[in-house]
């Protein structure tokens, strides 16, 4: 593995990071007083659509550097975070554990719903339940990143 492609795709990758945590820290922001405005309600919903948006950028960077690409069209979303959940031999080892698998399948969910949600109302229930999810995976994910990242170095 050629060392300056692999410091792109470690700074790419790192960058990414960064900007997650940027989302990160606006659902905090934005999540206190959700029960009593509908525009901070909706607000949160966005960045909880962004967070999912930004990990799926960081997955294309990974498929892109181990030229693991997506052929299947209409579930594209759907099998490239599956793809990040599985150990590939001799390429790569697996970026998601399965909680956290768990854990995006249902921030992945949400971001469709979001996108194709122009006549529902945003329901606080549900945002409450996404948000969860979102927080749960925001303990895990940088220890993953750091492990993926550690690994991949090893095999170069």
């Amino acid at each position: 593995m050629d060392e300056a492609r692999f410091s792109i795709f470690e700074s790419e990758i790192e960058a990414q990071i960064s900007l997650i945590e940027e989302i990160y820290r606006k659902i905090e922001e934005r999540k206190k007083g959700i029960e009593k405005s509908k525009s901070k309600l909706e607000s949160l919903a966005y960045q909880l659509h962004n967070l999912y948006c930004a990990f799926e950028d960081s997955f294309k960077i990974v498929a892109d550097f181990f030229d693991n690409t997506v052929e299947e069209k209409g579930r594209y979303h759907a099998e490239l975070l599956r793809r990040m959940s599985i150990f590939i031999r001799g390429i790569r080892p697996a970026l998601l554990s399965d909680e956290a698998y768990r854990l995006l399948d249902n921030l992945r969910a949400f971001r469709h719903f979001f996108r194709h949600a122009y006549s529902y109302e945003i329901e606080l229930r549900k945002i409450k339940i996404v948000l969860d999810d979102a927080l749960r995976l925001k303990g895990i994910y940088p220890d993953l990143v750091k492990d993926f990242l550690e690994r991949t170095r090893e095999k170069k």
